[in-house]
C-alpha cells in the first residue's frame, strides 16, 4: 500500500529506511499522476540534505566489465567506511519496457554489503542510457547518508551527455585486443570523460592493456580539454585482480579538491541544476502533445498528407503546434 503522507517517505529516507528507501524510488519511477505529484513533494522536502556526496558516472564499451569493476570499487569503498548507492541502468527491452538484466546478480558481493544499495532500473529507451527518474533517485539516496553515488550507464553507443550532465566524475572503461581500440568509442564520449581506464590489465593482457592506454593518450592529446583546471589521464587496471581500483578512486578524489578549490564543482552543479529544469519542460511539453485530445485527432491525417507530398512537413509541424497552442 502506498502512503500519501510525505513526510512518511522523508522520515523513511532520512532515517535511511531501506524499505521507506526502495518505496520513495518506486514512487519516483511511477507514470501515475497521483504518484509524480507526491514524488515531487518528497523530493522539493529532501533536496537540502543532499548534496554532498561525490558522483561518479561510469560507462563503457560492451564486455569492458562495467559489473565487476563497479563491485570491486563499491566494496573497497565500503571497506573504507563510505556508503555506496549504484543506480545501475539496465537495457531496456524494446517490447516490454523491463529490465533484461538483473544489476543485483551480476554484482552478488556488493549487494549483500550493509553500507552499499543497488538499484537497477529499466532506461525505457532514454537517449543516455539513463532512467528518466535517476536524478531525482540520486537526491533520495544522498539524503539517506549515501556519499557516494555511482550512475552505471547501459555503453558507449548511445549520447551519454545525459549521465554527464548529472555527475562530479565520468569515468570511462575500455579494453584492450579488441581490435582497433580507437573504433570501439567515439570522439564525442572521449571529450566527456574525465578519466579513461583500460580494465583487464592483468595476466597475459597486461602488455596489450599499455599498449592500448597509449593509444587513448595520443587520441586525449587531440582533444581540448573540458575544464583549465583538469587534463584527463589514461590508466590501467584490473577489476578482476583488484589492481590500481584505489589508484582510479585516488584520481577522482584529486579531480573532486582541484573542482572544489576552484568553485568549479559548484558551478558545474549549478549549471546541471539549471539544465535540468529545461530538460524537464521540454518532457513536460512532449506529454501534453501527445495527450492533448485534438492533436490525436489531427495526427494521423495530418502525417499521411505528409507521407503523400500533398503537405511540407514545416507546415504539419506548425499546424500541430498551433492546435497545442490553442489548448
Amino acid at each position: 500500500m502506498v502512503s500519501d503522507d510525505p513526510q512518511y517517505y522523508v522520515q523513511g529516507v532520512l532515517e535511511c529506511n531501506r524499505r521507506v528507501l526502495a518505496k520513495t524510488i518506486t514512487l519516483i519511477e511511477s507514470s501515475l499522476p497521483a504518484h509524480q505529484e507526491l514524488a515531487r513533494t518528497i523530493i522539493d522536502l529532501l533536496i537540502t540534505y543532499s548534496g554532498k556526496a561525490v558522483r561518479l558516472g561510469i560507462t563503457g564499451v560492451p564486455g569492458v566489465g562495467k559489473s565487476t569493476f563497479i563491485e570491486s570499487l563499491g566494496t573497497m569503498l565500503v571497506k573504507k567506511g563510505h556508503r555506496v548507492a549504484v543506480l545501475a541502468v539496465d537495457p531496456s527491452s524494446k517490447r516490454s519496457g523491463g529490465s533484461v538484466l538483473a544489476d543485483k546478480t551480476r554484482m552478488e558481493k556488493l549487494a549483500i554489503e550493509e553500507k552499499a544499495f543497488i538499484r537497477p532500473s529499466p532506461s525505457g529507451g532514454t537517449l543516455g542510457g539513463v532512467a528518466r527518474k535517476t536524478r531525482e533517485t540520486m537526491i533520495v539516496c544522498e539524503a539517506a547518508g549515501f556519499n557516494v553515488m555511482i550512475v552505471e550507464t547501459v555503453g558507449v553507443g548511445q549520447s551519454e551527455t545525459t549521465v554527464s550532465s548529472m555527475v562530479d566524475f565520468f569515468l570511462v572503461l575500455m579494453i584492450a585486443g579488441a581490435g582497433d581500440e580507437l573504433q570501439g568509442i567515439k570522439k564525442g564520449v572521449l571529450e566527456l570523460a574525465d578519466t579513461v581506464a583500460v580494465n583487464k590489465a592483468d595476466g597475459d593482457n597486461v602488455e596489450k592493456a599499455e599498449f592500448a592506454r597509449k593509444q587513448y593518450e595520443t587520441a586525449l592529446h587531440f582533444l581540448a580539454p573540458s575544464s583549465p583546471n583538469w587534463t584527463p589521464p589514461v590508466l590501467t587496471c584490473s577489476a578482476l585482480e583488484m589492481i590500481d581500483i584505489d589508484l582510479i578512486w585516488e584520481t577522482v578524489l584529486d579531480h573532486r579538491k582541484k573542482f572544489m578549490a576552484t568553485g568549479e564543482l559548484e558551478a558545474n552543479r549549478r549549471k546541471q541544476a539549471v539544465d535540468w529544469v529545461w530538460s524537464l519542460v521540454k518532457e513536460g511539453l512532449k506529454e501534453q502533445f501527445y495527450k492533448n485530445a485534438e492533436i490525436k485527432k489531427m495526427l494521423p491525417e495530418i502525417l499521411k498528407d505528409v507521407a503523400n507530398g500533398t503537405t511540407a512537413s514545416t507546415v504539419a509541424a506548425n499546424r500541430l503546434l498551433c492546435l497545442l497552442d490553442n489548448n
